[in-house]
């Protein structure tokens, strides 16, 4: 299948998928991640009406983004894991920042925004038993809340998980969702939960996810890296 052909694939199922939820598909935001993918598909993803792009690597953001350059409505999401040091480079490029998972980074953004729009923020929770994977713990995600939302160049959106390898999705996602409903008696407006990917989206979709993060079933295998 061409581009547009697995884009419109995609597009069907997310809508099936709310549908079956009791959903409206239009409260649903697809991201199309490109990671090593070249910035042409970005290029080609607009074309066909994609306004919402993900990349996991600072790096890789900052470079197509320079290669594009400005593109009416196109929003650019960092999905990635962000070191403090790259918080600069990061805050320069993305849009919405989907993985703030300590007061540290969320600080570090904040420090790079003098005179920049207000940065849009979800907070990455970890949702396996391995405390050193990246995300917030369930139990800490009121108390990153409110640091967060103190922090004037950042609006906190809402929560983001990645479900474990380990397990099936659908529980770990409402794991997810009662982060997100814990989050939103800090922060009220925090409406956003960026879950699913290619595999599990339509399992997010059920547990309330608004945006879906969804890279090869749109964009195809992934470039071989050399």
């Amino acid at each position: 299948m061409d581009l547009a052909t697995r884009l419109a694939e995609v597009d069907t199922r997310i809508a099936d998928a709310a549908r079956s939820a009791g959903r409206d598909p239009g409260e649903i935001t697809r991201i199309v991640v490109t990671k090593f993918h070249p910035a042409s598909l970005v290029e080609e993803l607009y074309a066909l009406g994609v306004r919402d792009v993900g990349e996991n690597r600072q790096q890789e953001l900052s470079a197509k983004i320079a290669e594009i350059g400005p593109r009416d409505g196109l929003t650019w999401h960092f999905i990635g894991q962000a070191q403090t040091n790259k918080a600069r480079a990061v805050r320069g490029a993305a849009s919405v920042v989907h993985s703030v998972d300590r007061a540290r980074l969320a600080d570090a953004l904040h420090a790079a925004g003098e005179g920049a729009p207000v940065l849009d923020v979800l907070l990455q929770v970890n949702l396996t038993d391995d405390a050193g994977r990246g995300g917030v713990a369930p139990g800490d995600v009121e108390q990153l809340a409110a640091h967060v939302a103190a922090l004037p160049s950042l609006r906190v959106r809402g929560v983001m998980g990645v479900a474990p390898l380990d397990e099936p999705p659908a529980p770990a996602f409402a794991r997810l969702r009662a982060c997100a409903e814990r989050l939103r008696t800090v922060v009220a407006s925090a409406d956003w939960i960026s879950a699913g990917m290619t595999a599990d989206f339509a399992e997010a979709i059920a547990e309330g996810a608004t945006h879906l993060r969804i890279g090869s079933a749109i964009t195809g295998p992934r470039p071989t890296r050399g």
